[in-house]
């Protein structure tokens, strides 16, 4: 059985190559008689592994000095929890609702407090970024919260918006490592890792140093505190070790192909392929306002349910799985993360093309 290209929203394609160094080592890890699976997180073995993938994330996104970098459990959507517990000093959040997952971290929000939706694009489909540089901001708001890469309806941030001297935090589950980033700009940048990092499991915080602190809303449970992951090197608890472990050789390998400038480069040229297809096709049509296209979620649609059914069925069949589209958006939805090879965009195209002359 040769490998499919994978297009799913995540968990996604991982570098194969990662795959194989991590088969190797599967049984034996670098003399130890033992998996990684097998190891004990207070080892010195795996205090090695997590600290250089750290290192290795650190040199990667130029993290300052002054933030925090925390391995976590519990996905993004643990986030939107965590998050107001820590940070909702004056019980005051804004929002910008540009998705899905903007919309249920804002819904979560208003549990701890008051969550002020700011902005939002769900009246077209959230097919488009609003304009965030004017934004009626609430003075004693603690934070401004976006998620910057919507995976189900494929747009992104190409500006950050305008805080107005208010602390921003960040969603990047689904851009995470795709394009250089100026961490300084955020309080908190965060995502799961299982879209272009590694395999499900893990959540990568990114968090200065002033927002940890013990004052956080009563209530709170002792794992929700980033100031006890903080405290203890995100070894409070066993974390997820094996997936930080694969993670780690994904900020390898990213670092081995030039690092994020890099891979900017390769995401661009990948979209490209696949939106110059849609924009001349007769057939297939992307969904997103074209300033706000994501280089990592393409969804199109034929404007044919039938058609959209038949489509995704031939195209699995010929060895491109995972295009269904979210059932908010119908259609289809190309996945084209860090790992998804050119040539597996150039095929898709190819066989789109095919498509459209059959049909």
């Amino acid at each position: 059985m040769s490998r499919v290209y994978n297009f799913s929203a995540g968990p996604a394609v991982l570098p194969e190559e990662v795959l194989r160094e991590a088969a190797e080592e599967m049984m034996d890890y670098k003399g130890s008689g033992m998996s990684v699976m097998e190891m004990s997180h207070r080892s010195k073995i795996y205090d090695a592994i997590i600290k250089e993938a750290e290192a290795d994330l650190r040199e990667l996104m130029n993290i300052p000095d002054n933030y925090r970098v925390l391995f976590l459990q519990g996905g993004a959507s643990q986030q939107f929890a965590m998050i107001p517990m820590n940070l909702m000093k004056n019980k005051k959040a804004a929002y910008i609702v540009t998705g899905q997952w903007a919309k249920k971290a804002f819904q979560e929000a208003k549990i701890y407090g008051e969550a002020v939706k700011v902005a939002s694009s769900e009246d077209e489909t959230f097919s488009y970024i609003p304009d965030c540089s004017d934004l009626e901001i609430p003075e004693d708001a603690d934070y401004v919260y976006i998620c910057e890469n919507n995976t189900i309806y494929g747009t992104k941030y190409k500006a950050l918006p305008n805080t107005k001297g208010h602390t921003l935090v960040a969603d990047v589950s689904s851009c995470f490592l795709s394009e250089p980033v100026d961490v300084s700009k955020y309080g908190i940048i965060y995502g799961g890792v299982q879209k272009n990092i590694g395999p499900a499991g893990v959540v990568i915080v990114i968090i200065r140093e002033d927002l940890i602190t013990e004052d956080t809303l009563p209530g709170t449970p002792t794992m929700l505190k980033y100031k006890t992951h903080a405290d203890a090197d995100s070894l409070y608890n066993t974390p997820p070790a094996y997936g930080i472990y694969i993670c780690g050789k994904v900020f390898q390998w990213i670092k081995k192909l030039g690092g994020l400038a890099a891979m900017k480069e390769r995401n661009e040229e990948k979209a490209k392929i696949l939106y110059d297809f849609l924009d001349q096709s007769k057939m297939f049509k992307g969904t997103v306002r074209k300033e706000d296209r994501s280089l990592m979620n393409v969804p199109f649609v034929t404007g044919d349910k039938e058609l959209d059914a038949k489509f995704v069925k031939e195209a699995e069949a010929a060895g491109f799985v995972n295009l269904k589209g979210h059932r908010t958006v119908g259609g289809m939805r190309a996945s084209i993360y860090n790992a998804m090879p050119k040539e597996g965009v150039e095929k898709l195209v190819d066989f789109m093309k095919k498509f459209e002359e059959e049909n």
